[in-house]
């Protein structure tokens, strides 16, 4: 039976006889909270510049920095110690509420969401362990 569908291409790593690489809940989780984190950020330097709480260079340079920061974060946390570079982020974020008080409170908000995040997103990739090895011992019995 013909199918009027085209074939499905292969996925680049597909392609190369790489298995595409699954991304677990935990490292999903935090690139939400750090991607939007990134905006609030970029926002806030932009009060810190307004309100003349910096000179400019440095209002603007360091929350470009922290953007930067958080941005490259997002892309590494595949590996485990990114983790506590997000934590070292949100203490950063907390920090800055010396300069502006607002930013204690979303800083507090965004500690949270990054807890939060962490814990159930770790709850989730083990219980989603545990799921795939008891579906595996149960395909191949041995």
């Amino acid at each position: 039976m013909p199918s009027d569908l085209p074939p499905e291409e292969p996925t680049p790593a597909q392609a190369v006889g790489r298995p595409a690489r699954t991304r677990s809940a935990r490292h999903s989780l935090g690139s939400i909270v750090l991607g939007f984190e990134l905006i609030i950020v970029f926002l806030g330097a932009l009060v810190i510049f307004g309100l003349g709480a910096l000179p400019a260079p440095l209002a603007l340079g360091g929350g470009a920095a922290l953007v930067l920061a958080m941005g490259a974060t997002i892309g590494l946390l595949r590996y485990r110690w990114a983790f506590i570079l997000g934590w070292i982020l949100q203490a950063i974020v907390i920090a800055a509420g010396v300069l502006v008080p607002a930013f204690f409170i979303v800083g507090a908000i965004f500690t949270a969401m990054w807890a939060y995040c962490m814990v159930v997103g770790a709850r989730l990739d083990r219980n989603n362990n545990t799921h795939t090895q008891e579906n595996l011992e149960t395909e191949n019995p041995e």
